[in-house]
């Protein structure tokens, strides 16, 4: 868990670094920024997505995960949270807590660092990967605090959760967490974060936390595997 305490601790330092930048920063600015992390977000994505070893269970998990999140309704209950913590911290209507938590919190949780660096602390107690992801978060918060403000602070709430629990799972699950599974959890991990970039850019409207549930399927998939 240190790794990921530490992770969470970067985020809320850059947040705030970021959150004091961002005053005085024309509109502009903001707007062309905000495109630049997007386009930067799409490459990591990309960089994830194409290092599948089943693509054939990468697409079947994100159609089953699909399903769960719509039945479970992630994306609404990730934004009724958002919206929760807007109406408790915004001073002014110009505040989008909600937005920045949401986007923030998918960026970090997702992607391949978030779920190898976890799994590498709970299975051998190497936090060198979540420590690398604390830099890289701490510093990417700065930015993306100074154009969707405090809600990318309150985020590291949601890494601490997410990577915490797979942190404590990853020993119990041990056996089932092979490398090919890895690298097809990471890979669903990259295809969901071009969807958040694909939303960042104003493109379209991926329900992405409604697909949240398709990273694990590979080890329910690992688990049948093994019983049959």
């Amino acid at each position: 868990m240190i790794g990921t305490l530490v992770n969470a601790a970067s985020i809320v330092a850059g947040s705030i670094a970021g959150t004091l930048f961002k005053i005085g920063i024309p509109e502009r600015v903001k707007t062309t920024v905000m495109h630049a992390i997007s386009l930067s977000v799409l490459i990591i994505g990309f960089d994830s997505a194409l290092k599948f070893k089943n693509l054939l269970l990468v697409i079947i998990s994100l159609s089953i995960g699909g399903i769960l999140g719509e039945i479970l309704d992630i994306e609404k209950k990730l934004n009724e949270f958002g919206n929760f913590l807007e109406r408790r911290l915004a001073r002014s209507s110009e505040n989008k807590i909600s937005e920045g938590f949401v986007t923030a919190s998918l960026i970090y949780c997702v992607g391949a660092m978030a779920i190898v660096g976890a799994l590498k602390d709970g299975l051998q107690g190497d936090h060198s990967i979540l420590f690398a992801k604390s830099m890289l978060d701490g510093i990417s918060s700065i930015i993306f605090a100074s154009t969707l403000g405090i809600g990318v602070m309150i985020s590291s709430i949601s890494v601490l959760v997410y990577q915490g629990f797979i942190t404590i799972c990853a020993s119990i699950l041990k056996d089932l967490l092979t490398a090919n599974v890895i690298a097809d959890m990471s890979a669903i991990g990259g295809v969901l974060i071009i969807g958040i970039s694909l939303n960042m850019l104003n493109l379209t409207k991926i329900k992405i936390g409604n697909l949240l549930p398709s990273i694990f399927i590979p080890i329910v998939y690992e688990t049948i595997l093994k019983i049959f």
